[in-house]
C-alpha cells in the first residue's frame, strides 16, 4: 500500500451465479464488478457515482464483506487492503471470525433509513449494539457514549428510550449515523445515505458528514447517483460504469472537466438553473444499459459511446494518465488521444 491510503481495491471482481433446471446448476454468471482498482487516502472523501445497477453497492458490500450472507455462492476475488494498527491487512483473506477483529474500523451508512434500523429496539439500543461486540465498555460507558453520540448527529440524549417508528427519515438516517460512528471507526461507506431524503434534509445530512468527518478525522465512501451531490462532498470522483472505473480524479476537474463519453454524457444531464443550461448541449446515448449478464466484449461502454472505434471491441481500455491526477479508461481522449475516423456523437440543444 502507498503510505498516505487507508485502502486499497485491487483488481476487484464480483461474480453472481445465475442457476437453472431442476438441480439448480449454475448456467451463468453476472459480472456485477469486473476488475475495480480503487485507493482511498486517509482523511479524504471518494465519490462513487453511475447509473443503477453498474456495481456501486456491490463494491461498498464487499470492502464490508458482508456478500456472503445475502449471496453464499457469490464469487469474490481480487484484494482489498485495510491499514490496520496491526500494519495492512487483506480483508478478502480474512475468514469471518478474523474479519470481526476489523469490522470497528469500517463502518456503513445504508441507503435507506426505513429498514437499516431494527424496529424491535430502542435508538439507544441500536446504537449500542456496535458497543456490545466490538468494545470492552462498561454499561455505564456504553450509556455515556451513545448520549454523546446522539447530540453529535444534532439529537437529544433523552430520545434514546424512543423507537425507530417515532422519527423522521432524516432523524432515522443520523441514528444510523450514529451507530457507524460508535466504534471511532477510521472509514466510513455511505452507500446512498441521502437518496431516500427530501432535497431540503439531504443537505443536513450531507453537511453533517462533512462536519463529523473533519471533527473524526475520517475517511468517506461517498455511493451515489447524485453529481451534483457527490461534487460538493468528494475530494476525488470515480465513474463506474458496467462494473467497471471509467474515470477517476480530483472532484472539481472530474464535475467541470470530464474525459470519457460516459462522464461527459453522465453530466449533460444534470439539471442546472435556466440561466446556466440555456446554451447547455446534452448528449443523448443510444440504446440501453448492457445487462452485467452478457457484457459487450472490450470496452463496456462502446455499444452507447458516440466515439466508438472498432478497435474498441478488442480489449479492455486500462485507465490511462490524461491530466495531473486525472485517469480515464478510453485511448481516444485526451492530449495523446488516438485519431477518431468517424465521428458518431448525438447532442440537442436543450
Amino acid at each position: 500500500m502507498k503510505p498516505e491510503n487507508i485502502l486499497e481495491i485491487k483488481n476487484l471482481k464480483v461474480k453472481f451465479p445465475v442457476t437453472g433446471g431442476l438441480f439448480l446448476r449454475k448456467v451463468a454468471e453476472v459480472k456485477a464488478v469486473d476488475g475495480v482498482d480503487l485507493e482511498i487516502v486517509k482523511g479524504e472523501t471518494l465519490g462513487l457515482v453511475g447509473e443503477s445497477g453498474c456495481g456501486k453497492s456491490t463494491v461498498a458490500k464487499a470492502i464490508i464483506k458482508v456478500l456472503k450472507f445475502s449471496s453464499p455462492n457469490v464469487e469474490v476475488t481480487g484484494e482489498i487492503w485495510l491499514r490496520t494498527p496491526d500494519g495492512e491487512i487483506d480483508i478478502l483473506k480474512l475468514s469471518a471470525h478474523d474479519m470481526r477483529k476489523y469490522r470497528g474500523f469500517v463502518q456503513i451508512i445504508f441507503q435507506d433509513p426505513y429498514s437499516s434500523l431494527n424496529a424491535r429496539l430502542s435508538v439507544g439500543q441500536i446504537i449500542e449494539e456496535p458497543l456490545l461486540y466490538h468494545t470492552s465498555m462498561t454499561k455505564a460507558e456504553r450509556n455515556d457514549r451513545v448520549a454523546w453520540l446522539l447530540e453529535k448527529v444534532g439529537l437529544q440524549a433523552e430520545q434514546s428510550k424512543r423507537y425507530p417508528h417515532e422519527f423522521s427519515g432524516g432523524q432515522r438516517q443520523r441514528i444510523g449515523i450514529a451507530r457507524a460512528l460508535a466504534t471511532n471507526p477510521k472509514i466510513i461507506i455511505a452507500d446512498e445515505p441521502v437518496s431516500a431524503l427530501d432535497v431540503s434534509i439531504q443537505a443536513q445530512v450531507i453537511n453533517l458528514l462533512q462536519e463529523l468527518q473533519n471533527e473524526f478525522d475520517l475517511s468517506l465512501l461517498f455511493v451515489a447517483h447524485d453529481l451534483s451531490v457527490v461534487e460538493h462532498i468528494s475530494s476525488r470522483i470515480a465513474v463506474m460504469y458496467l462494473g467497471s472505473i471509467v474515470e477517476v480524479g480530483n472532484g472539481k476537474d472530474v464535475y467541470h472537466r470530464p474525459v470519457h463519453p460516459y462522464t461527459k454524457a453522465l453530466l449533460s444531464a444534470v439539471p442546472l438553473p435556466n440561466l446556466q443550461s440555456k446554451n447547455k448541449k446534452r448528449i443523448i446515448l443510444k440504446g440501453d444499459v448492457p445487462t452485467p449478464l452478457r457484457k459487450p466484449s472490450g470496452c463496456g461502454f462502446r455499444t452507447r459511446c458516440p466515439i466508438a472505434q472498432p478497435d474498441c471491441a478488442l480489449e479492455v481500455p486500462p485507465l490511462e494518465n490524461k491530466f495531473g491526477e486525472h485517469f480515464a479508461a478510453c485511448p481516444y481522449v485526451g492530449p495523446n488521444a488516438k485519431v477518431i475516423h468517424e465521428k458518431q456523437a448525438v447532442e440537442k440543444d436543450i
